[in-house]
C-alpha cells in the first residue's frame, strides 16, 4: 500500500512551481539537490538564494523516522512538548534491540521478552500520538522506509544517521538527533545550514564482480570520512541510470561513512520499477507527472564543473571490487591489492566470518546475487572455511527470499540466518569468543568498521565489502582471496573458480509477506497511558536541563582530551548499553569510556583533579558535578564522526559538562551538542590542542556577548600557575545561541507550549 498518499501529492502539486520560482531567485539551471531543499522551505515558495555552507535556512520535512534506540530519547523529549499528535508522517522501527546470537527462531523471542518494556513504552507512545509502529523483526529502518515510505523529491529526516539511505528513491533524507526530530514533529521548522553540493558522475555499467558497493567504497577512499562533512551528493550519469533502486539505496546509505549531509539520485526508470513492485502504483504515477522535476536540469549534468563544488568520476566499466578498513571505512583497497596490503600491515589473512546484511545491503538484490555464489559453492563441492552470518533487511525480503529459495541456498551452506535487525552491524552480535580479545579478521556488508564496533573486540579487523564478495571471501576463508582470477579446492581436490554474481533486481514473482509487523496508531490517542515505572533500569523521565547561568563559565577542569579518532562509538558504545538508550542517567555510565586519553593513550583513565587519582571518566565526571563543578572535553578532528546518537551530547550535559572543544566537528553531533544547551566550539589555531595540559582549568570568556560570528576566548590554568589563552570559533546563529541560554532547544519548546496552554 502507498502510505500518506495525500501528503505526497500535496507536495508534488507545490514542487513544480517552487523549482519555478527557485530557478528565478538563483538564476540559472538546478541540480536535484536544490530542488529539493528549495521545494521544502518553511516560507513556501523561494523568495532568495542562499549561499552553500553558510546560510543557516529553516525547512519543512515531509515525514519522521525512528529506529527504536533513539526513539526513546526522541519520544520521551516530545512527550513534554505539549503536543497531542505528530504535525507530520512518523515511523517507529523496531530493529536495533535485538541481539544476534543462535539465528532468528531463537533470539526474536529472546529479544521480545528483554526488551519488553522499552518494545511496549514505544508502542504505546506511538498509539497515543499518531505514529506508526514496526514491530521487532518488521524489519531494519531504512529498509522498511525504502519499500514503504520513501518517495521522489520528498525530504525527510530520521533518528539515525543511515536515514541517508533514502537517496536511493531521489528523497533529500536527512540523519538527525532525536531534538532535531522532536521540533518536526511539534510542527516547527527544522534548521539546517545550506549545504554544499558535490557531483559524482558515472558512467559505464556495472559489471562482473562489481556491485553499487563499490561505488561508494570507491568514493569514500577518495573523499575520506570528513570529506562530504557540509555537502549533499548527488550521483547522476549513464551509470547511475543503469543501477538498480535498492543499488542507488546503498550508495547513498554509506554517504554517511563521508560526512555527507545525504546523498540522491534523480527519478529514473528503476524507481518507477521499485514502486511498482513494493505497491506503490499510485506514488509512481504522481511522480511520473512531474518526472522533469525530479532530477537535475539537463544543463547541470551536462556541464557539472559550473554548477556543483567539487565533481567526482567514476567509470562502472573498469569499477573493480573493493575491501574497506580494517578500523575506518575510507581505507579502500581494490581486491586485487588486498593480499599485498595484508601482508604488508599484518591484517590476519584468515577469516573468521563473512557476514550479509544490515540496512546497506540486505535487499532482495542483495540476497539473490549473494545466493547465487553460495549456490555456485554448493555445486562445485565447496564449503565455508568462515563462519557465516545473514541479516535480510525486512520481514517482506525475508519472506519472499525464502519462497525463492535463497534462505535455503544459505542455510544449505551452513549460514545462520539472524532476524531481519541490524544486529552484529551495530554491536548487537553476541559472538562466541569475542571477550578473549584474540587478533582475528571479520569480512561484511556493513557500512561502519570501527574498533570494537561489530563484537566488542577491538583486535578484530573488520573489513567492509559487497554481499557477494563477502561470501566469496567466507568460502574461501582467506581476506586475500580474489574471486576474479583465484581458484579454490574442492571436495575432490580439484581447482575450481567461482563465477561473477547473477542476481534479480526486483523478485520474478513479485514481493510477498504474510505480516509485515506494522501497527497503525489509534485514531484518538488521548485516553492512551503512556507509563515509565519510577524504578524502571530501562527507562527515565526527562528532568529540563537548567538553562545559563548569564555569565561566563570559569573554573571548569579538564574532563579529558581526546586522541585521535573519536567517533560517536567512542563517546557513547552501542552494543550492550542500548539497553539504557531510554535511561539517561544509567547510559551516562558509558560516557566517553572508549576515547583514548592523550596523555596517558589509554581509555576510560583520566586523572580526577579533586583526588589527583586516574579513574572511569564517567565517576570522575561524577565527582567534579558532586563539587558543582564543570568541565570541558576537548578533541580531535571530526570529533563525534559516525552515527546521529544525540545520547553522545546529551550524556555529557547531564553529567555536568558545559564544553567540548575540538580541531573540528561531524555535523550532526555538533547539532546534537547546540540542541542540549552544550558549547560546541573550535580552536581557531588547531596548534592550540598542544597548549591543553593534563590537570588544566579552564574559563570561557565573551559569553556575555555572545553572537554570531564573534570568537570567544579560553583561558587555560596551568597546575604550575602559569596561564595562557587563546581565541576559539563558533557556529552559532542567533537562534542556536537562544538554545544555549535557555539551557536547550526543548525548553523552549516547553515554555511555548506551557504559554498557549495558559491562554
Amino acid at each position: 500500500m502507498a502510505f500518506d498518499i495525500d501528503m505526497i501529492k500535496k507536495v508534488y502539486a507545490n514542487f513544480g512551481s517552487r523549482v519555478e520560482a527557485a530557478r528565478k531567485v538563483v538564476g540559472r539551471p538546478l541540480t536535484l539537490s536544490e530542488k529539493i531543499l528549495y521545494a521544502h522551505l518553511w516560507d513556501g515558495d523561494p523568495k532568495k538564494a542562499f549561499k552553500r555552507g553558510s546560510d543557516y535556512v529553516d525547512f519543512a520535512p515531509d515525514r519522521v523516522a525512528m529506529q527504536d534506540a533513539t526513539a526513546q530519547m526522541a519520544l520521551l523529549q516530545f512527550m513534554q512538548a505539549g503536543r497531542p499528535k505528530v504535525a507530520v508522517p512518523s515511523t517507529v522501527h523496531c530493529d536495533h534491540l535485538i541481539t544476534a546470537k543462535e539465528g532468528a527462531a531463537i533470539d526474536l523471542p529472546h529479544a521480545k521478552t528483554e526488551s519488553a518494556e522499552v518494545f511496549d513504552f514505544l508502542s504505546s507512545v506511538s498509539n497515543k500520538y499518531g505514529i506508526g509502529f514496526w514491530k521487532p523483526g518488521a524489519g531494519i529502518i531504512h529498509q522498511v522506509v525504502l519499500e514503504n515510505y520513501a518517495f521522489p523529491g520528498g525530504m525527510m529526516i530520521g533518528t539515525d544517521s543511515h536515514t541517508v539511505n533514502a537517496g536511493g528513491l531521489g528523497m533529500v533524507a536527512i540523519g538527525v538527533g532525536g531534538a532535531d526530530a522532536c521540533d518536526v514533529m511539534a510542527g516547527l521548522p527544522w534548521e539546517l545550514k545550506f549545504p554544499k553540493l558535490i557531483g559524482v558522475k558515472l558512467t559505464g555499467k556495472l559489471n562482473g564482480w562489481t556491485a553499487a558497493k563499490d561505488v561508494i567504497l570507491k568514493v569514500a577512499g577518495i573523499l575520506t570520512v570528513k570529506g562530504g562533512t557540509g555537502a549533499i551528493v548527488e550521483y547522476f550519469g549513464d551509470g547511475a541510470t543503469s543501477m538498480s533502486c535498492t543499488g542507488k539505496g546503498t550508495i547513498c546509505n554509506m554517504g554517511a561513512e563521508i560526512g555527507a549531509t545525504t546523498s540522491t539520485f534523480g527519478y529514473d526508470e528503476s524507481m518507477e520499477r521499485y514502486l511498482r513492485a513494493t505497491n506503490r502504483n499510485e506514488v509512481a504515477d504522481e511522480a511520473n507527472k512531474i518526472a522533469a522535476y525530479l532530477t537535475g536540469d539537463p544543463e547541470v549534468y551536462a556541464d557539472p564543473e559550473n554548477y556543483f563544488d567539487q565533481v567526482i568520476e567514476i567509470d562502472l566499466d573498469t569499477l573493480e571490487p573493493y575491501l574497506n578498513g580494517p578500523f575506518t571505512p575510507d581505507l579502500a583497497t581494490p581486491v586485487s591489492q588486498m593480499k599485498t596490503e595484508a601482508e604488508k600491515n599484518g591484517w590476519p589473512l584468515k577469516v573468521e566470518w563473512g557476514l550479509i546484511g544490515s540496512c546497506t545491503n540486505s535487499s532482495y538484490e542483495d540476497l539473490s546475487r549473494a545466493a547465487s555464489i553460495a549456490n555456485q559453492a554448493i555445486a562445485k563441492g565447496l564449503t565455508t572455511k568462515a563462519e557465516f552470518g545473514i541479516n535480510p533487511g525486512s520481514e517482506q525480503v525475508r519472506y519472499t527470499a525464502d519462497r525463492d529459495g535463497y534462505l535455503k541456498i544459505f542455510e544449505d551452506l551452513n549460514a545462520t540466518i539472524f532476524t531481519n535487525a541490524c544486529g552484529p552491524c551495530i554491536g548487537m552480535w553476541d559472538r562466541t569468543g569475542a571477550e578473549k580479545a584474540e587478533k582475528n579478521t571479520i569480512v561484511h556488508s556493513f557500512n561502519r568498521n570501527f574498533a570494537k564496533r561489530a563484537d566488542g573486540n577491538p583486535n578484530t579487523f573488520a573489513f567492509v565489502a559487497s554481499p557477494e564478495m563477502v561470501a566469496a571471501i567466507a568460502i574461501s576463508g582467506n581476506l586475500g582471496f580474489n574471486p576474479l582470477t583465484d581458484t579454490l579446492t574442492n571436495d575432490k581436490g580439484e581447482q575450481v573458480k567461482l563465477d561473477p554474481p547473477t542476481g534479480y533486481e526486483l523478485p520474478t514473482k513479485g514481493f510477498a509477506v504474510e505480516d509485515a509487523g506494522f501497527q497503525a496508531p489509534a485514531a484518538d490517542g488521548s485516553q492512551v497511558q503512556v507509563l515509565v515505572s519510577p524504578t524502571s533500569h530501562r527507562l527515565q523521565l526527562l528532568d529540563p536541563f537548567a538553562p545559563w547561568e548569564g555569565t561566563d563559565l570559569k573554573g571548569l577542569k579538564l574532563l579529558i582530551k581526546a586522541k585521535g579518532k573519536c567517533t560517536t562509538d567512542h563517546i557513547s558504545m552501542a552494543g550492550p548499553w542500548l539497553k539504557f538508550r531510554g535511561h539517561l542517567d544509567n547510559i551516562s555510565n558509558n560516557m566517553l569510556i572508549g576515547a583514548v586519553n592523550y596523555f596517558n593513550d589509554k581509555t576510560d583513565t583520566v586523572k580526577n583533579q579533586l583526588t589527583g587519582e586516574y579513574g572511569p571518566v564517567p565517576a570522575t565526571q561524577r565527582d567534579y558535578k558532586a563539587a558543582g563543578l564543570g568541565s570541558i572535553v576537548v578533541g580531535d578532528e571530526n570529533y563525534g564522526e559516525g552515527s546521529s546518537r544525540e545520547h553522545a551530547a546529551m550524556e555529557p550535559r547531564h553529567l555536568g559538562v558545559r564544553a567540548v572543544l575540538v580541531k573540528s566537528f561531524a555535523r550532526i553531533h555538533e547539532t546534537n551538542l547546540k540542541k542540549q544547551g552544550m558549547l560546541a566550539l573550535t580552536f581557531a589555531d588547531k596548534d592550540d590542542y598542544d597548549k591543553i595540559l593534563e590537570g588544566d582549568t579552564v574559563d570561557i570568556l565573551g559569553l556575555t556577548e555572545f553572537a554570531p560570528d564573534q570568537p570567544l576566548t579560553l583561558v587555560l590554568h596551568h597546575e604550575d600557575g602559569t596561564t595562557e589563552q587563546f581565541a576559539v570559533n563558533h557556529s552559532y546563529n542567533a537562534q542556536q545561541i537562544e538554545w544555549f541560554k535557555a539551557g536547550g532547544a526543548l525548553n523552549i519548546i516547553r515554555a511555548e507550549a506551557a504559554a498557549k496552554a495558559a491562554l
